[in-house]
C-alpha cells in the first residue's frame, strides 16, 4: 500500500548511460496536514548483493581490493577499496547473485550462504537495496583464480586475512566501506572468529 501523504507529480529521465538518474517531483504532506513541494535527483542502479566469506577453523576471511572511482575522486588518494565480495543482481535472486559473484570474483564456489539482512545503502540518492549474506569457504572450493570478469573490465585481487587483522583494519581506516564494516561487525558479534 502506498503512502497517502507522498504524491509523485513527475519523473524526469537525466540520464540512463549506465544506471539510470531522475529528477522527481513530489509532494509531501506534513505533520500539520500541510503540504510542501520538493524536487529530488534519485540515482537507480538496481539491487545487490554481498558477502563475507569465513573460514572458522582458520579464523580467516575472504575479501576483495578493486580501484573504486567515485571514491579517488572524493579524496581516496589510490583509488584502491577492501570490501567483501558483492555484486549486481541481474535477473536472479539474491542468494544466486551472490554465489556467481563469489566465483567470479573470488574463485571460489560456495553452495551455502545465509542471509542475515537487508539494507539501503544511501537512502537519500540511492534507491539500492542491499542483500548481506555471510558463507563458509575452505580451499577445496577454490575452482579458479577469481579476479573477476574481464567482459565487465573487472581487476580484483582477492585477500585472505586473519578476521583480527581485518577488523582492525575498520580502526584504523584500511576498511571503509559500509558494507565490509556491517558484515565483519555482525561476525565480530555472532560467529567465533
Amino acid at each position: 500500500m502506498k503512502n497517502p501523504s507522498i504524491k509523485i507529480q513527475k519523473t524526469e529521465l537525466l540520464s540512463d548511460n549506465h544506471y539510470v538518474l531522475n529528477k522527481v517531483t513530489f509532494d509531501y504532506q506534513k505533520k500539520d496536514e500541510s503540504w510542501i513541494s520538493h524536487k529530488r535527483e534519485v540515482y537507480d542502479r538496481g539491487n545487490g548483493a554481498a558477502i563475507l566469506l569465513y573460514n572458522l577453523q582458520q579464523k580467516t576471511i575472504l575479501l576483495t581490493r578493486q580501484f573504486r572511482l567515485p571514491t579517488y575522486l572524493n579524496g581516496n588518494k589510490s583509488g584502491m577499496m577492501i570490501e567483501v565480495c558483492a555484486g549486481l543482481l541481474d535477473q536472479d535472486s539474491p542468494e544466486q547473485c551472490i554465489i556467481r559473484e563469489t566465483e567470479e570474483e573470488t574463485g571460489y564456489r560456495i553452495a551455502k550462504v545465509k542471509k542475515i539482512m537487508e539494507t539501503y545503502t544511501s537512502p537519500g540518492a540511492v534507491t539500492e537495496i542491499l542483500h548481506l549474506f555471510i558463507g563458509e569457504y575452505d580451499e577445496s572450493m577454490k575452482v579458479t583464480e577469481g579476479g573477476g570478469l574481464e567482459s565487465e573490465q573487472e581487476n580484483i585481487d582477492v585477500i585472505e586475512l586473519l578476521f583480527d587483522e581485518a577488523y582492525i583494519k575498520i580502526g584504523n581506516g584500511e576498511i571503509n566501506d559500509a558494507k565490509t564494516v556491517i558484515l565483519l561487525q555482525y561476525a565480530k558479534i555472532n560467529l567465533d572468529l
